[in-house]
C-alpha cells in the first residue's frame, strides 16, 4: 500500500509539473501585462520596475532599439525552450 502511495504521489507530481510548463501565458500577453504606458512593447524601465534583470532584457532585445516586443520574447522563449531539450 505505501508503494502505491509513493507511485501516486510521483505521478500526480509529474503530472502537475507538465501542466504547469503548458499553461505558460504566451508572450503577447505577457508584454500586455508588462507594458505599463501602452506602447505596445516593455521598455527597459518597464522591465526593471519588475525586478526582472537588465541583462536579460539586454539577451531578449534582438534589435537593440530598447524595447522587448512579442516577436522578441516568443523568439528568446523558444531559443530557451530548445536549450533546455524540450
Amino acid at each position: 500500500m505505501r508503494k502505491f502511495i509513493l507511485a501516486a504521489t510521483a505521478v500526480a507530481l509529474l503530472a502537475g509539473a507538465g501542466a504547469a510548463s503548458a499553461q505558460m501565458p504566451a508572450p503577447a500577453d505577457l508584454i500586455k501585462n508588462w507594458d505599463k504606458n501602452g506602447d505596445g512593447a516593455v521598455d527597459k524601465g518597464e522591465w526593471t520596475a519588475a525586478g526582472r534583470p537588465a541583462e536579460r532584457f539586454d539577451m531578449i532585445d534582438a534589435n537593440k532599439d530598447g524595447k522587448v516586443t512579442a516577436a522578441e520574447l516568443e523568439a528568446a522563449m523558444a531559443a530557451m525552450r530548445q536549450r533546455n531539450g524540450g
